[in-house]
């Protein structure tokens, strides 16, 4: 598929290859932007920023990478820009939040599990951008350590150490040490 959109490129037709971008990345990037800002709403508008940003930039791509590495560049950059920008540091966003019903006999089921992964995604959420970024990259979207390593522009065993770093701050936080 990376060869389609290649040649989408190739074209020119901006337009068509924006739209299977977002098709195809809009989703992950989204999940990607709100492992950085931990609101909803923010992340979906910094997510719309990302695919203006990204449209606009398309005449300076220059091959180095394939578009998805570097749409995720991008991505990173503008959630490290937005959360040391003034409006981060300064606003307070307050995120609705509402429950969907389920039905009676899986109730207990998915109470303990939304407790569960609500624990892990607090203690996530708790830890310092480098290391969330890192276990998100690595466990979420499944990139190996050399990608990680390109995305976030730091060596091979810095990612190695971030995630292990990660992984022992998780288990102090919920108490499985």
């Amino acid at each position: 598929m990376e060869e389609l959109l290649e040649d989408a490129f190739e074209l020119e037709d901006k337009e068509e290859l924006m739209n299977e971008m977002m098709n195809r990345y809009g989703q992950d990037i989204l999940k990607l932007v709100y492992s950085y800002v931990n609101n909803k709403e923010v992340a979906e508008d910094l997510t719309q920023d990302i695919f203006v940003k990204f449209y606009k930039s398309l005449h300076t791509f220059k091959r180095k990478s394939k578009l998805k590495t570097w749409l995720w560049r991008i991505a990173i950059n503008h959630c490290k820009d937005f959360l040391k920008s003034w409006y981060n540091k300064h606003v307070i966003i307050t995120e609705d939040t509402t429950y969907i019903e389920t039905r009676e006999e899986m109730v207990e089921e998915v109470v303990i599990q939304k407790e569960a992964d609500g624990q892990l995604i607090s203690a996530l959420m708790t830890l310092p951008i480098k290391y969330r970024e890192a276990i998100y990259l690595f466990y979420y979207e499944e990139l190996l350590i050399k990608e990680i390593a390109e995305l976030t522009e730091v060596g091979i065993s810095t990612v190695k150490t971030r995630l292990r770093r990660a992984k022992a701050l998780l288990e102090e936080s919920l108490g499985e040490k």
